[in-house]
């Protein structure tokens, strides 16, 4: 599936994806710069913080108690739209999802 990856300075860049892969994975494995995953996507960092397209975010599942905890802890702004993407299986309903990654991850 395909999603759509916009960087802080504006890049746009598609992203394929599989179904049970992390956003993160998905990304890094796309070679986009912008998320840190100090951590190695285990929801302790919170330096793979990214947005959600708004009018895409009720589709997706929503955050557990853990990452909600971490989001508290995001260096750029944190939004009613912001995730982690360490935390996010990517599924079939995610295909054509938009994702903004933020101007820092520190």
């Amino acid at each position: 599936m395909l999603l759509w990856v916009t960087q802080a300075n504006g890049a746009l860049h598609e992203v394929n994806a599989q179904e049970g892969q992390t956003l993160l994975s998905a990304i890094q494995n796309a070679s986009v710069d912008g998320l840190v995953a100090e951590c190695g996507g285990n929801c302790v960092c919170a330096t793979c913080h990214c947005y959600i397209d708004e009018a895409q975010i009720a589709s997706i599942q929503p955050a557990d108690d853990d990452e909600e905890q971490m989001l508290e802890f995001v260096a750029a702004e944190r939004k009613d739209n912001s995730r982690l993407a360490c935390q996010l299986q990517i599924t079939s309903n995610m295909d054509g999802l938009k994702i903004q990654l933020p101007d820092r991850q520190f």
